[in-house]
């Protein structure tokens, strides 16, 4: 007799009569309404992410998803049916998905149809029982009695490169007029457990029958409202281990957590709600601008998860894993993390940075080389047998540059000081790593930022070159810090020495551009976005920007979505490639930086716009991973919900727009506004300087922008070069534009104007534009000096709107325009 048959017969311990109280509906939680949220209607095909430490759900916006209680897929293909009494014919909701309401605590579908409505809330506490992980509310306004079927696949699958079994087998426990499911596997220390209260099983084919395949269904009856609203819970949980995969065991586990729900949704909403007040937020006149920075916090704060030895780190993002067994990239990313950590450490989440380094310094390998990728599952297999742990040879320099943040942040020496031995050991990794004996780190112990090269992989990159220069830099700070002047200079010496190689190998003065590669002698001139990075950290740059950052803001580069990694017009483009073509946020923050910090600050404007805009375009809340680049669309397997696509919006804002350098050994704060145009105030509140918190004010006065502080806690906090009244007044040009944005419908190809350069001279202001040929764009003038009497070459001027015309022609064509007073 088959085990799924004894199943059947035997009463087993914990499915008797008296075992547990049944599973019942909760009363109607009081669902928090502070903070900001989303609401659109339901987009056909679209991802939506609820993301926590211990579970997820990924799905469409019409409702289907798959269940992650991490790092076990429980659950996928869920769909709901509705049977009305007296309206004979199944009515499937998931095609009346109508509404998505996104918040930082929860995303709610609403599904309408002129006989009921259902609500589908969802939400990832930060804290749950063991064994647990994300929560699914059902919410049902009916006219009539009706019947709902919830049919889903079982999964039971551990996250890839961990070993599966195959389906599981299911079995109903009934429990009084209800019960569940039990999802056994071929082990009996890894078992799932699913219900909803109140509902009954659908179809159970007996062994007898001959092999067939029938989703697992909840059917569930539910009577008209009589005011007395409830919540129809999906319940989950995942035994991982021979105590906790009992029937007994996971009974326990659905009950307390029936029971639970109502307190552990105000604590998830307390935390979310606290996190949200206490870190950095903007207040400005563009509500929108606001929103995205808080999106983007909440987004890079949901996608903590739970390592294998119970650290919590940052995950790379989330997507629907579909037939696969990883929701996108749903690994620990040492990359990924560190260019994330300059937004934490921007908004002001230092115990999310400190957890993070600690993360990555306890996989340090032996001789210093820092980590690149760690599965979910990598507790559970011999890691160390694949590939990808120290595939890639960029997280060692940027684990230096990120320390160093984190210290010019939060002032924290004594966290440098712990952790000094595993620093020196990256250095020591990162100097002795030159396989061409230039000088310069490169890509003879792992990949720079390809993977994949037609003409062949690099041997050194001018994207490792720049992270070299920069993380020798945070090494000069770091040795400075502890204490150790003459590893400060050494550092600093070997800084100046690879920017120096780096012009010499790299610069193509012909062209004025850099070069992608240096390799035995011979440079790849293929042109790239890479060389944005020299203004990363700092202002630096380029020994010879001119022509990269007219490039950069170019349509070559510059799509109405984001930054290209290989111009348009270089023969390797390919804007379905991963590597040869595509826009990425993160190039695009690359970009925002770099035009930002080279005083371009249109061009850093309409890149950092274009990230900003993006937290709506497609997983509401978050910033995809990559987008094509010929048209606005999304890879079809693009991770929705990315780390650091989310970090590009944030970065660029505070540290381009607002212009903002920490210094917490100093307790100040240096500021370059670049605010637009036609902000006369803004302000930056809660910044957090070590162990002081501040709100950072601007506010425009004629042709001055006043920076101040205002206290919030902690020590005194002072702006660089400010006054006895501890003001920083900044020069504001007498005349300047306000540009437009906004990102083009789905499919349509770059078509908008572009500012190619800016200058500003005495009485004059020189911009170059370019755009489609036989067009023409319209922009206001914002006259800081209102009293300044304007001339115009190459424009149209008619009050303060200044018309732009661009030549006849094919393509996009430039225009030059002078503005004198």
């Amino acid at each position: 007799m088959s085990r799924g048959t004894l199943w059947i017969l035997l009463c087993l311990p914990w499915t008797c009569v008296g075992q547990a109280p049944p599973l019942h509906p909760v009363d109607d939680i009081a669902m928090d309404v502070s903070g900001p949220k989303i609401v659109q209607a339901v987009r056909t095909g679209e991802p939506f992410t609820v993301a926590g430490p211990h579970g997820i759900i990924v799905g469409e916006q019409q409702g289907g998803f798959e269940s992650w209680l991490l790092p076990v897929k429980l659950l996928s293909h869920w769909t709901i049916e509705a049977n009305v009494q007296g309206y004979p014919v199944p009515i499937e909701l998931n095609t009346m998905a109508r509404e998505l309401e996104v918040r930082p605590d929860r995303t709610t579908i609403t599904y309408a149809h002129i006989a009921l409505t259902v609500r589908q809330i969802m939400f990832a506490p930060e804290e749950t029982l063991s064994g647990t992980g994300a929560v699914v509310l059902f919410e049902v306004d009916a006219l009539k009695p009706v019947d709902l079927v919830f049919r889903f696949t079982p999964e039971m699958r551990r996250m890839w490169p961990a070993l599966n079994s195959g389906p599981p087998d299911a079995e109903w426990v009934t429990q009084g007029a209800s019960g569940y499911y039990l999802l056994h596997t071929a082990y009996p220390d890894f078992t799932g457990a699913v219900a909803i209260p109140g509902a009954t099983p659908g179809i159970m084919a007996p062994y007898q029958e001959r092999p067939q395949e029938h989703p697992l269904e909840f059917h569930l009856h539910v009577e008209p409202s009589a005011g007395h609203k409830v919540m129809y819970p999906l319940l989950m949980a995942v035994g991982r281990s021979a105590q906790a995969a009992t029937g007994a065991a996971l009974d326990a586990t659905l009950t307390t957590l029936n029971d639970s729900l109502s307190k552990m949704y105000a604590k998830h909403a307390e935390v979310v709600r606290e996190r949200a007040t206490s870190l950095t937020h903007l207040e400005t006149p563009d509500t929108k601008l606001d929103e995205a920075f808080d999106w983007a916090e909440a987004s890079i704060e949901q996608l903590r998860a739970t390592a294998p030895d119970g650290e919590q780190a940052l995950v790379a993002g989330y997507y629907a894993s579909g037939d696969s067994a990883r929701p996108g990239f749903g690994w620990f990313f040492g990359r990924d993390a560190l260019y994330t950590l300059y937004a934490v450490n921007g908004f002001g989440d230092f115990a999310l940075t400190r957890e993070e380094l600690e993360f990555l310094m306890k996989r340090q390998r032996a001789d210093g080389k820092m980590m690149h990728e760690y599965s979910q599952t990598a507790g559970e297999l011999d890691w160390s047998q694949f590939p990808y742990e120290y595939a890639a040879a960029d997280a060692t320099p940027l684990f230096l540059m990120a320390m160093a943040d984190y210290l010019r942040a939060s002032g924290d020496v004594a966290f440098l000081s712990k952790h000094q031995d595993a620093v020196r050991k990256a250095w020591q990794f990162e100097t002795t790593h030159d396989a061409d004996g230039d000088g310069i780190y490169d890509n003879s112990q792992g990949t720079g930022w390809v993977e994949s090269w037609p003409p062949g992989m690099p041997k050194q990159e001018i994207y490792m070159a720049l992270l070299d220069a920069q993380a020798s830099d945070a090494m000069r700070e770091i040795a400075a810090a502890l204490g150790d002047q003459a590893g400060a200079e050494a550092a600093h010496v070997r800084a100046s020495k690879v920017r120096a190689t780096l012009e010499r190998e790299y610069f193509e003065p012909e062209s004025g551009n850099y070069a992608f590669s240096f390799n035995a002698g011979s440079a790849d001139g293929t042109r790239t976005v890479y060389p944005a990075l020299a203004w990363w950290s700092d202002e630096v740059g380029l020994a010879h920007p001119e022509a990269s950052l007219r490039a950069f803001a170019s349509h070559d580069f510059d799509t109405d979505w984001g930054a290209r990694d290989i111009a348009a017009s270089d023969p390797m483009f390919d804007g379905m490639s991963y590597h040869q073509g595509s826009v990425w946020p993160l190039f695009t923050g690359w970009g925002a930086m770099a035009e930002y910090r080279a005083g371009h600050s249109l061009a850093g404007r309409q890149m950092l716009m274009q990230n900003v805009d993006l937290t709506w375009a497609q997983d509401p809340g978050a910033v995809t991973e990559l987008l094509s680049g010929d048209f606005f669309e999304p890879f079809g397997r693009s991770t929705s919900h990315q780390l650091w696509s989310s970090a590009m919006v944030v970065t660029p804002i505070l540290r381009g727009m607002f212009g903002i350098t920490l210094d917490a050994s100093s307790h100040s704060i240096m500021v370059k506004p670049r605010l637009p145009a036609s902000w006369m105030g803004a302000a930056v509140r809660s910044l957090h300087l070590g162990d002081s918190v501040a709100d950072i004010v601007y506010r425009r006065e004629g042709t001055t922008m006043v920076v101040s502080v205002k206290p919030v806690s902690g020590p005194v906090v002072r702006i660089a070069g400010a006054d006895m009244r501890g003001e920083l007044r900044v020069p504001l040009p007498a005349v300047t534009f306000e540009l437009p944005h906004g990102l083009p419908l789905r499919g349509a190809r770059t078509a908008q104007p572009k500012v190619l350069s800016e200058q500003y001279s005495d009485h004059r202001y020189d911009v170059e534009f370019e755009g489609l040929a036989g067009t023409e764009m319209t922009l206001r003038i914002v006259r800081n000096d209102p009293g300044v009497k304007l001339s115009v070459d190459g424009a149209a001027l008619d009050g303060d709107t200044l018309t732009v015309r661009f030549p006849a022609g094919g393509g996009y064509v430039s225009r030059k325009v002078s503005l004198r007073w």
